[in-house]
């Protein structure tokens, strides 16, 4: 009697028609077609507005404008191969403008992650009623144009109008924040300024969701603040810290708003000093964006590189 009772529900079920029985809707139904509709115009305009110029400007590339008869004819649009490549990576100015960002990337990202960092933490072991106050101190460059950043710092560089530079000068320090000798360390410092609060806010979000028993465990074992911060908070905010490296290499190679704002203040920064300033002078000054198309390659490719070199060690970081 035991058996056929607990045989009764299963044959009931067995027996139930297949029509009655959910089945899991796949993509291909409505819901696929759900999503394929919204997702339709985001990737029409990733297409246009991302992978058309990308491939534009390889195929442009390839190819040169060159003129016959002595340089007096008509100009006619030739394949030339690797040529404008080439053309580029010969170039004294591209190359220097590597080295002169390498520099850049050298003295900006410790500088701008350790701030970062450092905040950070800082606003996480401050009083409640503190860190609304200073995260907004924090945060307030952030909030302004890159351009208007760029021009704020210019005035505050120049001698003879700035503030700063009166104050140091009555001390007895004269210095040139334009000269040629400093004109990198200002530029670090307008991009320092403008970018550490957003990535202390990133940071401050990481350490919030670092379990509080885990720190009062430490605390209870005799752990102080520096203590719990370097060996609790910190491995456990490694992949936002991650992250941030990640686009912070990204950006420094895309450094461009601030020397060419400070260009028009001194004297010390060219037309081409780093690579992008070089790409524009080569499509809007030298009207060649055979190899403005050229040098545009190169950079992504740097990007792509360094990207994965900094995936790559922080895959390594995190695991470890």
């Amino acid at each position: 009697m035991v058996n056929q009772a607990l045989t009764k529900p299963a044959s009931r079920v067995a027996a139930a028609p297949a029509s009655t029985i959910r089945k899991p809707r796949g993509l291909s139904g409505t819901g696929g077609r759900t999503a394929a509709l919204f997702l339709t115009p985001f990737f029409a305009v990733f297409a246009l507005a991302m992978v058309a110029p990308v491939i534009y400007s390889i195929v442009l590339s390839f190819f040169a404008q060159q003129k016959s008869g002595l340089g007096f004819g008509e100009a006619k649009t030739a394949f030339v191969g690797l040529e404008n490549y080439l053309q580029v990576l010969q170039s004294e100015a591209f190359v220097g403008g590597i080295g002169r960002l390498a520099l850049y990337c050298a003295m900006y990202i410790p500088c701008m992650v350790g701030g970062a960092l450092a905040f950070a933490l800082l606003l996480d072991a401050a009083v409640a009623r503190a860190r609304k106050l200073f995260q907004l101190l924090v945060f307030l460059p952030h909030a302004v144009p890159g351009v208007i950043a760029a021009l704020i710092w210019a005035y505050l560089y120049t001698p003879g109008v700035s503030p700063i530079v009166s104050v140091l000068e009555t001390g007895g320090i004269s210095l040139n924040f334009l000269d040629a000798h400093l004109i990198l360390p200002s530029i670090v410092n307008i991009a320092v300024w403008e970018w550490t609060g957003y990535n202390v806010i990133v940071l401050f979000t990481a350490l919030q969701a670092v379990p509080r028993e885990v720190l009062e465990a430490a605390r209870v074992d005799g752990a102080g603040e520096i203590r719990a911060a370097l060996s609790i908070k910190l491995p456990l905010i490694l992949p936002a810290l991650s992250v941030i490296m990640l686009f912070t290499v990204i950006g420094t190679l895309q450094l461009f708003t601030e020397p060419s704002i400070i260009s028009k203040a001194t004297a010390s920064v060219t037309s081409t000093w780093v690579p992008n300033m070089w790409a524009y002078d080569a499509a809007f000054n030298r009207h060649n964006l055979n190899q403005a198309a050229a040098a545009s390659i190169i950079i992504a490719l740097m990007a792509a590189v360094l990207s994965w070199a900094v995936t790559r060690f922080s895959s390594r970081m995190n695991k470890a």
